[in-house]
């Protein structure tokens, strides 16, 4: 199942099923393209995973890390399919493809073999990152945690939709930039929550990011990217220089 969230025309947010190109709520359909499509989740934090593919390490002259490296963007950071994300002035800007955890309970300390009971989903995300101020910094708040710097969506599917080698691909203006499958992760989907939740409880809506393949690269003003993930659908959005 894909679940949509949405603020219908009347202004209401709805969590509706989609299918076949429509979302439903309430006995009524609606187009997408005529709603505004919310983020899937409103999470408490997001929690990203940094150098999750041994070729996005090799392409940023790094080495693959013995343990899941964390980092954290607040929900400031969030956006939603279609909308624009206006970036910082003067900076190189890159885009980072990734599948999305979403977690549906409260937890803390789980093991491996009792993760994926937490999982209320998946969707996509886009990790769009500031290089400017993330070699800068030691806490990369400003490479990581500015206005805008975490599209999502457009839906949540549950947990059956997402293939075991589901593939992710990004492509800007139409163009592939990133392609490569979730196979690739150095740590898979319940080694991340097990680490995560041995230091700190994770909310109902908390969202885990789980890396993004090689082939990252900059984003101009007018840009426009589509978060492809099989299984899951394509998250758009697009971007501008103030």
């Amino acid at each position: 199942m894909h679940r949509m969230r949405f603020r219908d025309p009347a202004g209401a947010v709805r969590t509706g099923e989609y299918e076949d190109g429509t979302v439903s709520f309430g006995g009524r359909s609606y187009d997408p393209s005529e709603v505004d499509v919310l983020p899937p989740c409103e999470p408490s934090k997001v929690v990203c995973i940094g150098r999750n593919y041994a070729k996005h390490a090799e392409e940023r002259g790094s080495e693959v890390p013995d343990r899941p490296m964390l980092f954290l963007k607040p929900p400031n950071a969030l956006a939603g399919h279609g909308d624009t994300v206006t970036l910082p002035d003067g900076k190189d800007i890159e885009h980072e493809a990734e599948l999305a955890v979403v977690v549906g309970e409260q937890c803390r300390n789980l093991e491996e073999d009792e993760a994926m009971d937490v999982v209320a989903g998946f969707t996509c995300a886009d990790d769009v990152s500031n290089r400017t101020d993330q070699s800068q910094e030691q806490n990369w708040v400003r490479g990581k945690a500015f206005d805008g710097a975490c599209p999502l969506g457009p839906v949540l599917a549950t947990p059956e939709e997402l293939p075991a080698d589901a593939s992710v691909e990004l492509r800007v203006n139409g163009e592939v930039r990133q392609s490569s499958s979730i196979e690739r992760f150095i740590f898979d989907v319940p080694e991340l929550l097990a680490e995560i939740t041995a230091y700190l409880t994770l909310e109902p809506g908390d969202v885990i990011l789980t890396g993004t393949p090689a082939g990252v690269a900059e984003l101009t003003d007018g840009d426009s990217v589509e978060v492809e993930i099989e299984g899951v659908g394509t998250l758009e959005h697009d971007v501008e220089r103030p």
